[in-house]
């Protein structure tokens, strides 16, 4: 694959909720160049969606809805046998309630990203894929479409009309077929920062991964996600930014 000159570094924030204070999003904010805020089911709620979004204006990163399931206790990273269409009413209802606090706050929605168990549902199942792509169509046929590099959702939204972003993980192991490894097994997630940020590199600028089994997994590298709610993400975010720097890469939202 073409080698990445220019890439997005995104950023899961908004995860608070009432008196539970979860993340380190004002520190983070100046590494990424987009966020992707919780819309009130799996975390947030109406205050945190507010102060995320001011908070992201203030910073001039491009932000979007973080829509997930109805499932605040287990973080929205439970499956729920739930049919494609109410995927796609509750993926209208909460992008559409983000999207009334950045417009009050004098800003635009730029893009949409389906949160844990939602989004990997949408990554394998065609079906799940097509309604949440044409739940945002129907919102804004201009926001961008975060999702799982080379996913069924990515595909759904090209076929939509959609512009989509394929994104990847900075701390997540892949399969052989491109898919995340599962957060059941314990080789899940990259905890050494200098593993994790070799990875990225070797994403973004060969366009392949290596997966948890030893081959090499063709990849499109268009947005990276890294997590905010670690004991040591800012210290993370701050090494990526300045390797991805160092690589001579430029760190841009989609289509800014």
């Amino acid at each position: 694959m073409a080698k990445t000159v220019r890439v997005d570094l995104n950023c899961d924030m908004g995860e608070g909720f009432g008196a539970f204070d979860i993340g380190n999003d004002a520190a983070i904010m100046p590494f990424v160049s987009s966020v992707n805020i919780a819309c009130g089911w799996h975390a947030g709620d109406p205050a945190v969606m507010k102060r995320t979004v001011r908070l992201a204006i203030s910073h001039g990163v491009a932000i979007g809805a973080h829509p997930g399931l109805p499932d605040l206790q287990g973080f929205g990273r439970r499956e729920m046998a739930i049919t494609p269409e109410e995927a796609q009413d509750m993926v209208i209802y909460q992008v559409g309630a983000l999207d009334a606090f950045v417009k009050t706050e004098g800003g635009k929605l730029h893009h949409v990203k389906p949160h844990g168990a939602l989004y990997n549902m949408a990554a394998k199942d065609k079906a799940f894929a097509e309604a949440i792509a044409i739940a945002i169509y129907k919102i804004d046929p201009g926001l961008i479409l975060y999702g799982l590099s080379g996913s069924e959702l990515v595909l759904a939204g090209e076929r939509t009309g959609l512009k989509v972003a394929n994104e990847v993980f900075a701390d997540r192991t892949y399969q052989p077929d491109g898919s995340l490894t599962s957060r059941k097994q314990p080789d899940a997630l990259i905890t050494d920062h200098f593993l994790a940020v070799a990875q990225v590199v070797q994403m973004v600028k060969a366009g392949t991964v290596l997966s948890a089994q030893g081959t090499l997994v063709p990849i499109q590298a268009d947005t990276i996600c890294i997590h905010g709610d670690g004991n040591s993400a800012l210290t993370f975010a701050e090494q990526l930014q300045k390797r991805l720097l160092k690589e001579g890469l430029k760190i841009n939202a989609i289509g800014k």
